[in-house]
């Protein structure tokens, strides 16, 4: 990727993250960029080809941490490093990661393979772990990781109580 085009990715995924992607047009990105918006065209065909790079990206990464984790072999250890996640999130990835959930909420859930993957890495930790409805656990921490997330993309703090209270939970304090 030339250095044009990832700054054109920044200034979408700036932007998008900041006023929406409805909100924001390929004129503004470009300006912003410092390009001209037909080199927006050129490259990414449109508004949607842009989102759709950057989310992919973003999958990557998101990509890199499931298999992290999925990596970790004791139940009990894969737990804690998948419960730490939000709390790791690194500064310089908050507005790719506020991009994800507003549009999450806005147009629905974006399911690919790795967090299917991920899920189910999940759930056969606390099979392993001897919990009662190993599932419903999976989905439980799925739920508390997206709620932490939210809480440090939106308040741009680290929630130490809550990561304490949860690895009390799940015995892992």
């Amino acid at each position: 990727m030339t250095e044009k085009q990832q700054n054109i990715l920044n200034s979408a995924l700036r932007l998008f993250a900041t006023e929406g992607v409805d909100s924001t047009s390929t004129s503004k990105i470009a300006k912003h960029a410092g390009v001209s918006e037909g080199l927006i065209f050129r490259h990414f065909t449109n508004k949607e080809g842009l989102l759709q790079a950057i989310l992919e990206n973003g999958r990557e990464k998101s990509d890199a941490y499931f298999h992290s984790v999925m990596q970790v072999k004791d139940p009990k250890e894969r737990l804690l490093m998948t419960l730490h996640l939000p709390f790791v999130i690194p500064s310089d990835e908050y507005d790719f990661w506020r991009l994800f959930y507003t549009l999450k909420w806005q147009r629905g859930p974006m399911e690919h393979e790795g967090m299917n993957l991920f899920r189910n890495s999940m759930k056969e930790a606390f099979e392993e772990l001897g919990y009662t409805n190993p599932s419903a656990e999976a989905q439980l921490v799925e739920a508390l990781i997206d709620g932490v997330a939210t809480e440090v993309l939106l308040k741009e703090i680290y929630p130490k109580p809550l990561l304490d209270c949860i690895l009390e939970k799940y015995k892992l304090k």
